[in-house]
């Protein structure tokens, strides 16, 4: 505890040089393992967007062709059909035009038969996004 010079009695209140040192030195310590852990929740979450995105796509590409017999020519047609409401945002690029249309190979059957990411990149677990 210090006490004023000239007044032998009467504290001072407040924190020492070495008390807030320690202090920060706590509060970045605890930082450095924060934030990784706060930046890879955010990749999880991103990534967990985009597999929910991908099956919502496919499972409307499904009902699409099923229903009508032929395969829609764009994503658009999904939502002009009201297959889905919009074509979502990719969450890694986020531009909904951004997604990757797999066209069919077969002639008599033409137009879109799967879709992927078109983000640059790889996941967590090593593959990457326009595999998915």
């Amino acid at each position: 505890m210090a006490y004023r010079i000239g007044n032998g009695r009467s504290p001072l209140r407040g924190f020492t040089l070495i008390e807030l040192i320690v202090v920060m030195a706590i509060i970045a310590t605890l930082l450095t393992i924060a934030v990784p852990r706060y930046f890879k929740s955010l990749e999880k979450s991103k990534e967990a967007v985009l597999r929910q995105d991908l099956s919502i796509l496919r499972d409307a590409i499904d009902k699409f062709s099923s229903d009508l017999g032929h395969n829609p020519e764009t994503l658009e047609n999904l939502v002009e059909r009201k297959y889905i409401r919009s074509v979502p945002v990719d969450p890694f690029t986020k531009s909904a035009g951004a997604w990757i249309a797999s066209l069919s190979e077969d002639g008599e059957a033409p137009g879109v038969v799967d879709v992927h990411s078109g983000a640059k990149g790889t996941a967590l677990d090593g593959t990457p996004y326009l595999e998915w």
